[in-house]
């Protein structure tokens, strides 16, 4: 049934953003399904225990891990980049947190609905990394679903494969990443660049942040497992949801652990405060003191992708705004 598209004023405790969805949507975004070609998800684990737990062979573990000075640089940064353009930011108070942090209040103008052309690059040994045409189709599917409620839409631009054994086992931060990037890269700063590859370390991903692409523009973009895809053999973490993940840092999002449960954690207002990451879907898991049970279904936690289904209305504003500041 197709909807008619209305807009939503969310209030965050930082202003007003005007955020484009359909009809309904917001009402039970739990509820919702994945995209009917998506892999059937598989059942949430109860295990209020699972910190650090290892789900199959592979745990959601990404690159994008960082300490609480360096978001406060970022922060500082993000700050500036925002007064650049004439926008501004204000106080407002963490769901559960007697600290305060700032929140982005974006004026409805700055940011207009966009639809963000990706470049997939598939990386191959020649042997491994194979990675299908419908699984992309499928990938792009999943990152639609996800961010349906943000004003991004993704479209695919093109795709390509390329054979090289040493891009394809790649470090991050290493020169194989700096040589495969700049070779591939296409676009600018609102241009989505997706690797797959076999990630060293047992990582599933990494992203730079919208913060880092004036400094160094070749190495903007996301890498992910390629069995991570829709399809992939990755147990747990082959619907999509690595790219969702790492996308999600793409548009300046945190982890919800981020900073654990004092202080400004993810610099986002309604996300309840997470001592550290959840693994596996620890239904009902609250390790902070302050109210809130962990956001184990956001699509920022380190949860199974059948666990994850949401992003919070503080992480749509913070997104938009990152986008406002950094990427158009």
């Amino acid at each position: 049934m197709r909807l008619a598209a209305r807009w939503l004023s969310v209030a965050l405790g930082a202003g007003l953003l005007s955020v484009p969805l359909t009809a309904g949507a917001m009402a039970t975004p739990a509820a919702a399904t994945r995209p009917p070609t998506a892999p059937a998800a598989a059942p949430c684990i109860k295990h209020p225990d699972a910190v650090g737990a290892r789900g199959g062979k592979h745990s959601r573990l990404d690159g994008n891990e960082i300490s609480p000075a360096r978001a406060a640089a970022m922060e500082r940064k993000f700050t500036a980049a925002l007064a650049a353009k004439g926008l501004s930011r204000r106080t407002a108070t963490r769901l559960g947190a007697s600290a305060s942090l700032v929140a982005p209040r974006v004026a409805a103008e700055a940011f207009a609905p966009t639809t963000v052309p990706v470049y997939v690059h598939v990386i191959s040994d020649g042997t491994r990394g194979k990675v299908t045409d419908d699984q992309i189709a499928q990938q792009i599917k999943v990152l639609n679903w996800a961010y349906r409620f943000t004003g991004l839409s993704y479209r695919l631009a093109g795709s390509e494969t390329t054979v090289n054994a040493s891009w394809y086992d790649v470090g991050q931060g290493s020169p194989e990443e700096r040589q495969m990037k700049t070779a591939l890269r296409k676009g600018g700063a609102g241009t989505l660049n997706i690797y797959t590859a076999k990630p060293k370390a047992g990582l599933l991903g990494w992203a730079t942040f919208p913060s880092s692409y004036r400094s160094s523009p070749a190495m903007d973009g996301v890498v992910v497992l390629d069995e991570s895809l829709p399809g992939g053999s990755a147990t747990n973490y082959n619907q999509g949801d690595t790219g969702t993940h790492e996308v999600g840092h793409w548009v300046g999002l945190y982890h919800t652990f981020q900073g654990g449960c004092a202080g400004p954690g993810d610099y986002v207002s309604d996300t309840a405060p997470e001592a550290s990451p959840a693994f596996e879907c620890p239904v009902g898991r609250d390790i902070c003191t302050a109210p809130g049970t962990d956001p184990i279904r956001n699509f920022m936690d380190y949860t199974y992708d059948s666990c994850m289904d949401s992003f919070s209305s503080g992480q749509v504003s913070r997104l938009q705004a990152q986008w406002a500041a950094y990427r158009t």
